[in-house]
């Protein structure tokens, strides 16, 4: 067995409020890490070096699980319908659709008429992904007149998505083309334009353009630019297709404008101003529009209604009043119906309302532990809203729900191929105390038969943070390690909203450690219930969620046979230092701005994964990065894992994959995802003796 691989120590110290940090492994991070995102082969070739060494050692200790990983993956790939198809949603004459041919890696996307018949492939994800080692659809829109599609797809991995538009009489791209688009696209009313966002050099979406049809992109117009670097900008089409919503925010507070989209010259209009700790989105039935915010203290949200001439606060009248512990995800809006997402305990439900009757009903279901989502449709005047519902033993269920007569269509049930027998499994909730008395809840699967005499392995999964909501949904790759012995358990720790608002703000800046704490104490507690022991878990989360790995490394390792740490947001403190970085100035809301603020820093420094390593013992550790990854960039696993490697008195061992052709989502195509799952899989098995 070969030696692992040691980073050279390039001590970099620095000060800041009066600490002094060394950082020892500063130098993986390339001096020119923009250029890389763009084009990884200018990577200097030291750094290259040491992550393709890192690579060959992972892949040699690893390597008495190669033929493990193959059965992985071939059980995971008998579970997908490889002719799948997505359920076709109407507009006007026809209805839209995705699909994916036997073997194929990429959707197809296209059409067939509204009431049924052929289906026209417009865009061949297939054929279009062997332009390039990497290819991922970022989105696709027709135009109002379904004349054109525009479509957008990124070919490094980096985020940086390209926009192109395709004629359906011709099956053809007209000559515009978008670079370094965000990846959505939102089309003028007479379709002679799209508006959409630019990312910048440091890859923030900051900039909004108008694209006239038949020029090119130096003659986009500037529509709306965004003055704060640390707020980001979004845009999507207003539920009557009236507007274009410009959205702008960070963590706390947002801002959302109305572009008219029958005007080729217009200009956005504020809705109301940006005021610190305000958050609001917006949506247009007519001349009405309608409000989500936490504005006036609603902690978990309310919905306002105000007239369009006059939409800013003073005009904002009350519709739905806020309530405590009921938060409200989200609302969808109809001509006559108003549709909202809500979760109260872990539980999400949807609440239908009549506009013209104020009357209201709910859907919702009795399992212990499901998901629900709320899908809409692209059509305005109409009483059909769709939804999906899943539990950790249910395969996706796509209904068509009429407003009017309450009655639900079974549009698609999820299909696994090779069988899948719910009965088979149970899916439970346990509460888990956390040291200041907070209920964690913990969703979990298992088979039937398993006997609960705390010896069976347990996959442990965490996220917490950014108000992100874990369902407790079905995912069938799961199954593999469950069909073997496994326990598969999500903790819903706070710093996620799955308990309203202030879950998350109780997870977040000064309490940030509350979220790691949930963890080990969800860990604990599903020792205590007997579903296994000490030493028996397996640690799973990515990029928010690898730093959750890397602060239960550090705090609660002994709970853990194994840590999985995808994409994993370790080098805090470095990061949140760096305004350059792409992420840097949007997320000082969440963790706090360690350049001007003492108290963040010190706290920051007091739990970064990276500047935590102890000289300890530690479980074993899989770190996956991707070399083109803008959100959690590839030095901070490479750095997390030498130092620890240099650190750490005993256990482990601790590996590190970069993927050398990808980013934040790992592969490209969803058939060679399965060989990063199955690597997390089978390292898991090895961690606690089952490989």
């Amino acid at each position: 067995m070969s030696k692992p691989p040691v980073a050279q120590k390039r001590p970099a110290p620095f000060t800041r409020h009066g600490v002094t940090v060394v950082d020892d492994y500063a130098w993986l991070k390339d001096a020119k890490w923009q250029e890389v995102l763009r084009d990884p082969s200018v990577l200097q070739p030291d750094i290259r070096a040491y992550l393709e060494a890192e690579n060959a050692y992972t892949e040699e200790l690893l390597g008495p699980t190669a033929e493990l990983q193959k059965t992985l993956v071939a059980e995971m790939r008998g579970r997908i319908k490889e002719d799948d198809s997505g359920v076709p949603m109407p507009d006007g004459p026809y209805a839209y659709a995705w699909k994916y041919r036997q073997g194929g890696q990429h959707e197809q996307i296209g059409r067939q008429p509204r009431d049924g018949g052929e289906f026209h492939t417009i865009l061949d994800g297939d054929a279009l992904a062997k332009e390039s080692e990497y290819f991922k659809f970022g989105g696709t829109r027709h135009s109002p007149d379904h004349k054109l599609m525009a479509w957008t797809a990124d070919v490094r991995g980096s985020e940086y998505f390209t926009i192109k538009v395709r004629d359906w009489a011709t099956g053809r791209d007209l000559p515009d083309e978008v670079q370094r688009a965000s990846g959505g696209v939102v089309w003028g009313s007479d379709a002679s334009f799209f508006l959409y966002v630019e990312k910048d050099d440091n890859h923030r979406p900051l900039k909004v353009f108008r694209h006239r049809l038949g020029t090119t992109q130096s003659d986009d117009v500037l529509v709306y630019e965004e003055k704060d670097s640390g707020w980001f900008t979004t845009i999507g089409e207003s539920a009557s297709g009236r507007f274009c919503v410009i959205g702008g925010g960070d963590h706390d507070t947002s801002e959302q404008r109305l572009l008219d989209l029958s005007d080729p010259d217009a200009t956005p209009r504020l809705v109301a101003p940006r005021e610190k700790g305000v958050r609001y989105s917006v949506d247009d039935r007519g001349d009405e529009l309608f409000i989500l915010t936490n504005e006036g203290g609603a902690i978990d949200f309310r919905i306002a209604t105000a007239p369009l001439a006059t939409p800013d606060r003073p005009h904002w009248r009350e519709l739905i009043p806020h309530r405590p512990g009921v938060y409200v995800l989200n609302l969808q809006l109809y001509a006559n119906h108003l549709v909202r997402l809500e979760r109260a305990n872990a539980l999400p439900s949807i609440v239908i309302r009549d506009l013209r009757t104020a009357e209201e009903h709910k859907i919702a279901f009795d399992e212990a532990a499901y998901s629900l989502d709320a899908i809409g449709g692209y059509e305005f005047d109409t009483t059909t809203t769709r939804f999906a519902y899943s539990s950790m033993t249910t395969p996706t269920e796509v209904y068509d729900y009429d407003m009017e007569t309450r009655q639900r269509t079974l549009r698609k049930r999820q299909q696994i191929p090779s069988g899948h027998d719910p009965a088979a499994y149970v899916t439970t909730r346990l509460f888990a105390k956390a040291q200041d008395g907070a209920e964690v809840p913990v969703s979990i699967l298992h088979r039937r038969d398993l006997v609960k005499d705390g010896k069976a392995p347990l996959l442990l999964y965490g996220y917490g943070s950014y108000g992100m909501s874990m369902p407790a949904s079905f995912a069938a790759n799961r199954l593999s390690l469950v069909d073997r012995g496994f326990v598969y358990a999500i903790a819903h720790i706070r710093g996620g909203a799955e308990k309203g608002w202030n879950w998350y703000l109780d997870g977040k800046r000064e309490k940030k450690t509350n979220t790691f704490d949930d963890f080990a104490a969800a860990g604990r507690a599903l020792i205590d219930s007997k579903y296994t022991s000490a030493k028996r878990i397996v640690g799973h989360g990515g990029s928010a969620g690898g730093m959750l790995m890397g602060a239960v490394a550090n705090r609660a390792g002994e709970l853990f046979a194994g840590i999985v740490a995808e994409v994993p947001f370790v080098d805090v403190l470095n990061t949140m230092l760096d305004e350059t970085l792409p992420l840097t100035p949007p997320e000082w809301p969440e963790w706090g701005n360690p350049i001007t603020d003492r108290a963040a820093f010190e706290y920051i420094l007091s739990y970064s994964p990276y500047d935590q390593v102890a000289a300890k013992d530690y479980p074993k550790i899989l770190a996956m990065g991707g070399l083109t990854d803008p959100r959690v960039t590839y030095w901070e696993p490479a750095k997390w894992i030498a130092r620890l490697r240099a650190t750490m008195t005993s256990g482990g061992p601790v590996l590190l994959r970069t993927n050398m052709g990808a980013g934040h989502g790992g592969s490209s195509g969803r058939f060679n995802r399965l060989d990063e799952v199955a690597i997390a899989y089978a390292f898991a098995l090895w961690a606690v003796g089952l490989a």
